[in-house]
């Protein structure tokens, strides 16, 4: 099975010029825990609500501070044509529960997460994942 298999189509993204409430309504909306920054057709970075805590809130940054000042602009990722066993090794190697999906011309085409492996497609890439993000790191 390929990633394209299991994967999130439909992404929700921000653009880096705006504002972290409307980064926390956007996840608040779509009941989402990060966001894609993408820049025109370009991803550019991740938002997540542990970011708008830790890099936000708790340095008392007002809430119209752009996303690109607390985003994480080291982006990993998978091809949507990648076998998701090695994709979900890769993901627990690393520790992260979602990955965005991109296709060979490195455009954005969906989210693959942990709760897409646990739909139970592959049970071992499943397992496999969540071993990896349950470990203590």
């Amino acid at each position: 099975m390929r990633i394209s298999d299991i994967m999130t189509h439909e992404v929700e993204t921000i653009t880096p010029d705006q504002s972290i409430a409307e980064a926390a309504r956007t996840m608040l909306k779509s009941d989402c825990g990060s966001l894609f920054v993408r820049d025109n057709d370009k991803l550019v970075g991740v938002i997540t609500d542990r970011d708008i805590v830790i890099r936000c809130v708790a340095k008392d940054l007002p809430c119209d501070t752009p996303v690109s000042q607390i985003m994480t602009d080291a982006i990993l990722y998978c091809f949507e044509d990648e076998d998701i066993q090695h994709v979900a090794e890769n993901m627990a190697d690393l520790h992260v529960r979602r990955l965005p999906v991109m296709n060979r011309n490195k455009r954005l085409v969906g989210i693959v997460s942990l709760g897409n492996f646990a739909s139970g497609a592959n049970v071992n890439a499943g397992s496999t994942l969540l071993r990896g993000v349950a470990q203590a790191h």
